[in-house]
């Protein structure tokens, strides 16, 4: 006969087969025989303690969306089951894979109104694509082994409910996981008849554009190939920043409000547009409608979800890429490929000329120079929601390994420290940043304890406007008096000093520098607060530049708030080229 083991140590045998070496949570009385096998194989597997389920959970998302591989949480019966509701939203908006574990009042106590019990089923069918109360403790490994073979073939959150006393029940210590089995599907590869349509299409085309989303992963040396080969330029969604590097000449940001000047520019000008692994939900509000567009796509249900197409491809991006470049023509240099380029580099010599700014409050320009400056090569970025995110992808200049995310669909903010958090301890050997705003960063901001706790080296900084401003600029967009965006100020310096980890408060230039010149040598987490102006970022997308085609007094007006003297519309380069 086998050895017997408690079914929770078995199920926790199943994650460590699977690769999940990390576990992030809160411990309460109806998961003590999971708290208990956790230390039992402490040797194997890590736990981290975070201050509140959400943090968790969406640290447990932040490492899926880096590692591109399944991360687990877990939260009580009751209060830590829903607290764990916001992370795994998050988690199901941006696709990455989740487990979460959830507690659950003994056997004998369900159904009968007991302290805590809730029927937890019903909160998470919306969030999951596996969603399971264990019945017996001779099933709970098999549960959690189909959990994680669902959430990874889904790209989604699994839940595994666990009733207190199966935990404890000793079961045969003979389940065989099928992690060593377990193989992804295989892309499809892109039909030749459709390869050879857009070969057709791309070599017609005018005013050719390339549009990336995060189905591009590991294409980006493709992507450029591509552009260079058709003289196109590119554009990508927020969550595929970093797939080319952002010092790529041909390279424009993305459309929207977390965008830059050339990519909203581009995108409205361009007449040919093939969207690569994208389901951008915005990006028809600024795209050309008679433009052509070919749309490649692994999941069919997502052509002409957000234009019109007018040749899908279902197929790997990368396959597909890799077809077209032995199809299409090698096209000269266009006058549209040189505006595109020279509207680029207007846009970084504007963005540069804030660099060094001393005025205070601080504009963000420069925070983010020094952040450029002190970031490694393999510098992991986990930037939060608001203001911030359109910040963090305008200026943050990704090259080499970096890598960047953010809570892009869902947009929850307090994402940054607990994505962090989830990064660092999956990668300690790396340079990993939280960048807030100070609504986000007062959502979460008690688990700077936890990086204090299991010294991570977390560079963790606050943009305080002591404003909602993302919220903040909608409503005078809409032309209301401004209502409930106004936060309290407060040193959150000083605050981090006090859960023990090196803070920084910073008004002025010179603080700001020398706060970022201490922080290369500090040991363990540092909290640099920076105090910026409530300044709304550049609205890329209600532009007014243009004096020969909008009203002067708007664009004069627009000049003055935005300090935009320089900026120079796209179709001035266009006209310039003739293109």
């Amino acid at each position: 006969m086998a050895d017997k083991i408690n079914a929770s140590d078995a199920m926790i045998k199943v994650l460590l087969d699977w690769g999940i070496d990390t576990i992030y949570g809160l411990p309460g009385g109806s998961f003590d025989s999971t708290m208990n096998a956790l230390y039992n194989l402490k040797d194997r597997m890590h736990y981290i303690q975070v201050r509140h389920e959400e943090v968790g959970a969406l640290a447990a998302a932040g490492q899926a969306k880096i590692t591109g591989k399944i991360a687990a949480t877990f939260g009580s019966a009751g209060p830590g089951a829903v607290h764990l509701l916001n992370g795994l939203y998050d988690a199901q908006y941006d696709h990455v894979p989740v487990l979460a574990l959830v507690g659950q009042v003994p056997t004998s106590m369900m159904n009968t109104s007991y302290f805590q019990e809730m029927n937890e089923n019903p909160m998470f069918a919306d969030v999951s694509v596996y969603n399971r109360t264990a019945m017996t403790a001779q099933q709970l490994p098999a549960v959690v082994d189909e959990a994680i073979r669902q959430a990874i073939r889904h790209n989604g959150v699994a839940v595994v409910t666990i009733p207190k006393d199966l935990g404890w029940t000793p079961i045969e210590d003979n389940y065989v996981s099928s992690a060593f089995t377990y193989q992804k599907a295989i892309l499809p590869e892109p039909d030749p008849d459709k390869i050879a349509e857009a070969a057709k299409l791309l070599n017609a085309a005018k005013r050719p554009l390339i549009y990336i989303g995060k189905g591009t992963k590991g294409a980006g040396k493709d992507v450029i190939a591509l552009s260079d080969k058709l003289h196109a330029p590119i554009m990508s969604t927020a969550i595929a920043k970093g797939i080319v590097p952002d010092d790529t000449p041909a390279y424009m940001g993305a459309a929207g409000r977390v965008a830059t000047k050339p990519g909203i520019e581009i995108l409205q000008q361009a007449d040919t547009i093939i969207t690569l692994g994208s389901d951008m939900p915005f990006q028809g509000y600024f795209e050309k409608p008679d433009a052509t567009f070919i749309q490649v796509d692994i999941d069919g249900t997502k052509f002409t979800r957000r234009h019109k197409v007018d040749l899908a491809i279902l197929a790997d991006a990368k396959k597909t890429v890799q077809a077209l470049l032995e199809k299409v023509d090698e096209k000269p240099e266009s006058g549209w490929y040189r505006a595109a380029l020279a509207n680029r580099q207007n846009w970084d010599t504007w963005v540069s000329s804030f660099e060094d700014d001393d005025r205070t409050p601080l504009r963000v320009e420069p925070i983010f120079k020094e952040i450029n400056a002190m970031a490694t090569n393999d510098a992991i970025f986990q930037v939060d929601v608001g203001n911030v995110t359109i910040d963090g992808f305008r200026f943050l200049k990704l090259h080499d390994q970096q890598r960047f995310s953010t809570s892009a669909w869902y947009a929850t903010m307090g994402y940054g420290v607990p994505a962090a958090i989830g990064a660092q301890t999956k990668y300690p050997d790396r340079q990993v940043w939280s960048i807030s705003g100070d609504g986000g960063f007062t959502m979460v901001m008690q688990d700077i304890i936890t990086q204090v706790k299991y010294k991570l080296p977390i560079i963790n900084v606050i943009l305080s406007n002591q404003s909602l401003g993302f919220i903040e600029a909608e409503q005078d967009d809409t032309k209301q008096p401004h209502s409930g965006v106004a936060l309290q100020d407060a040193d959150f310096g000083l605050a981090a000093k006090a859960m023990g980890a090196t803070g920084f408060t910073v008004h002025t230039l010179p603080e700001l520098k020398e706060a970022f010149a201490q922080a290369k040598t500090a040991d363990g987490p540092v909290v640099i607060d920076v105090h910026i102006a409530n300044d709304r970022p550049l609205p890329v997308e209600q532009l007014q530049i243009d004096p020969k085609t909008q009203d002067k007094d708007a664009v004069a007006a627009f000049t003055k708030k935005y300090e935009t003297e320089g900026l120079i519309p796209l179709t001035d380069f266009l006209s310039k080229e003739n293109a």
